[in-house]
């Protein structure tokens, strides 16, 4: 994601490549592919649209999320058949044998059937005036599109060597598949918003409903992989397994019919994590991809470059300010990781940073990202939404859990270069810091953002003016926008956007899952029976709950999953709204570091060559502080600026040593190579910073005390030779 110095400070030597120059990734069109200039033209469509609805011109709130999820399925399916997976030779692909053609044959008779009756619908309703069509129309519309749609998904699977330089017809019948399930809903929107999981639900809306629930289902694996669509198939198994159930599992069971046409409502797929994947996220990700077409994102890497790159371990330093504050705008942990990483983690590895620590300095630093205010990857947004709590409150209550985390990792890279004696960047290879200091301006879209946000402005239009500004502020360096770059903007926002969409509309099935079946409430009760035992047992089943649900998701859709889950049964406990839902988010986001699903590590792990399951272990323990700062505030509103400000200060000074002891002891350097003993005690001494109470801050403080006395006496220059790279 990066430009060169001289592209961005007007001087200095070349860092990396700029995005035009980057090998051929998911979200960029492919030269060579004949169908790269249509389907960017479908994606700056699609990005138009939303900001045109959003800015503009509103629609009705069903309509609009149907669109958002039909047009992601439509771009999402054309996009990875061209784009994505390209085969290695250019040659023309084999010959299709009889079975692939028969399964194509059925998924086109199947999928065409259900476009013709709903074009007929649409006809009829237009241009004669008709409500409804033929009752044959309907009650046998669903059940060809189905069985078409499932053939053409099985193609796909049995038949993937193929060109992928051109759309392959199984893919291009997954979309027509999708604008089928798209007309039909919205021709019937009325009628099913009444009958929708009820008895007098149609077979028509049954197939509509399991159609639409395959295509998202299939994206989503194509995407993401197996992890989300196993956890999904999972919520709908029990849906259908309730009675058979045990303890607080068991419900009386529904049927298909209306347990489908349930899920497909504004209580399931088209509930809360799309409304906000059709808003706030898709807002933010095009904000997003604005910074990168105007480089004015570069500038933000190269600024920290300039103010830490020359420190020991400067890169990864780096790495923490950057990937921290371009993950709190993009909105996925992993996403940032392969933006940010292709630049940060060669440079970790050029200074001595093992691909295991390089990958996972990265993926930690990307993931703090989405806990940074003001934006928090737009989870503030959703949590507002979600708390009905101002979003001023839940921002301000985010600065010291945020300033701890990031505190803590960059302790961590600290302490490890000191241990390896790690050196900085020479300084002739750094952007010189008096010439990017002279652009400081560049910061104005950011500035801007922070501003409106605060000023009372909706998000929406503040969203806007930070678009705007970025591409006003370009015009103040070499690289400015103009129409040809803002179209860039808008596909590259489009298909970063894809993998959002899928996944928040496949989160959208556990919530509607959550909500049909009550076991958000019985799982309320079991938290409370076992908080008559120990509170802070159930606070760590809570934990536990959350990582599990949120492991395969990005953010949003994970803490939208563990929101509806854990946070009520937390709220019943008697902790306050606003620290439940942090308790819940936190660990939300840090399943993307957290083994054995892992995504932000395994995707550091690709960039790096390095183990992705020791990536992902040795990301969980550079992470440690997040997984503790949530019982920290539990125990403390004070760190969420609820309280006096003496006692603010007090908590807050506290749990900053207790992370630097935290640090030294996970690390294994304190003031001197520090032995395992050493270590466990200075965590037992961080532990007991961290609680709340001047008496565990004396503990803490004469711990860390008596050890730095120690330290300072037994280190010799033997045990001060520099340790190697783990």
């Amino acid at each position: 994601m990066s430009v060169d110095a001289a592209s961005a400070a007007g001087t200095g030597p070349v860092i990396a490549q700029g995005v035009d120059d980057e090998p051929m990734a998911p979200n960029q069109r492919d030269p060579r592919a004949g169908t790269g200039v249509l389907i960017a033209v479908l994606c700056a469509a699609y990005t138009l649209f939303h900001l045109f609805v959003m800015v503009v011109y509103p629609l009705e709130t069903w309509t609009y999320r149907m669109m958002h999820v039909c047009g992601g399925l439509i771009i999402g399916f054309l996009t990875y058949s061209a784009l994505t997976q390209r085969s290695d030779s250019a040659t023309a692909p084999a010959r299709r044998g009889m079975a692939e053609l028969a399964l194509l044959g059925v998924a086109a008779l199947g999928v065409g059937y259900g476009l013709a009756v709903i074009a007929y619908a649409w006809g009829a309703w237009w241009l004669a005036g008709v409500a409804m069509p033929p009752a044959f129309g309907f009650r046998t519309y669903g059940l060809p599109l189905a069985i078409g749609t499932g053939a053409a998904i099985v193609a796909g699977w049995l038949y993937s060597s193929r060109d992928r330089g051109r759309i392959y017809p199984g893919d291009l019948i997954l979309c027509l598949a999708s604008i089928a399930v798209l007309g039909y809903i919205l021709f019937v929107v009325g009628a099913l918003r009444m009958r929708a999981g009820t008895a007098m639900a149609q077979p028509g809306d049954l197939w509509a409903a399991v159609t639409g629930v395959m295509l998202i289902l299939e994206l989503t694996r194509r995407l993401t992989g197996l992890a989300l669509v196993i956890i999904v198939a999972v919520f709908i198994g029990y849906s259908f397994l309730g009675p058979w159930l045990p303890g607080f599992l068991n419900h009386r069971g529904y049927t298909a019919t209306r347990f489908f046409t349930y899920i497909f409502t504004d209580q399931g797929i088209l509930g809360d994590p799309i409304a906000v994947s059709s808003t706030y996220i898709i807002l933010f990700i095009v904000f997003a991809a604005f910074l990168q077409a105007s480089k004015v994102g570069d500038y933000f890497v190269n600024f920290a470059f300039a103010c830490a790159g020359q420190a020991r371990g400067g890169p990864a330093k780096v790495a923490v300010f950057a990937s921290g504050l371009m993950g709190m705008i993009n909105g996925t942990s992993a996403g940032n990781v392969v933006s940010t990483g292709s630049l940060t983690i060669p440079l970790m590895k050029k200074v001595g940073y093992s691909p295991k620590s390089s990958a996972a300095i990265e993926a930690t630093a990307s993931s703090g990202g989405q806990i940074l205010p003001p934006i928090m990857g737009a989870g503030a947004f959703i949590m507002a939404e979600v708390t009905g709590i101002p979003y001023t409150d839940i921002v301000i209550a985010a600065i010291i859990p945020a300033l701890l985390y990031f505190v803590s990792v960059y302790f961590m890279v600290d302490l490890q270069a000191l241990k390896l004696d790690m050196k900085g960047l020479p300084r002739s290879e750094l952007p010189q810091f008096k010439v990017l200091i002279r652009q400081v301006y560049l910061f104005l879209p950011i500035i801007i953002l922070i501003y409106t946000l605060f000023a009372g402005y909706s998000v929406i239009r503040a969203g806007a003016m930070g678009m705007a500004s970025a591409a006003m502020v370009s015009w103040l360096t070499p690289h400015r926008m103009g129409p040809r770059q803002i179209f860039n903007a808008l596909d590259m926002g489009a298909k970063m956007t894809i993998q959002m969409v899928a996944v928040c509309a496949a989160a959208g099935i556990i919530v509607g899952v959550i909500a049909l079946t009550g076991v958000g409430a019985r799982f309320s009760s079991l938290l409370l029976s076992i908080a008559d035992q120990n509170q802070y047992l159930a606070m760590f089943f809570a934990m536990c709950i959350s990582i599990i649900l949120g492991m395969g998701m990005p953010t949003t859709a994970a803490y939208a999953v563990a929101a509806a889950v854990v946070a009520p049964g937390l709220i019943a406990l008697g902790v306050p709204v606003l620290v439940a839902h942090f308790f819940v988010f936190y660990y939300a986001v840090m399943s993307a570091i957290t083994p054995p699903v892992a995504l932000a590590a395994y995707a550091g792990a690709a960039l790096s060559g390095s183990d992705p399951m020791k990536t992902s272990v040795e990301a969980f323990r550079l992470g440690l502080a997040a997984f503790i700062v949530p019982f920290m505030f539990f125990g403390s509103h004070e760190l969420l600026m609820q309280g006096e400000w003496i006692d603010i200060i007090h908590a807050t000074a506290t749990a900053l040593l207790g992370m630097f002891l935290l640090s030294a002891g996970v690390i294994g350097y304190y003031f001197g190579h520090a032995s395992m003993v050493v270590r466990l005690v200075l965590i037992g001494a961080a532990l007991s910073m961290i609680a709340v109470g001047w008496v565990t801050d004396l503990i803490g403080l004469s711990v860390a005390a008596a050890l730095f006395l120690w330290q300072r006496r037994m280190v010799t220059p033997a045990t001060l030779t520099h340790g190697r790279a783990d």
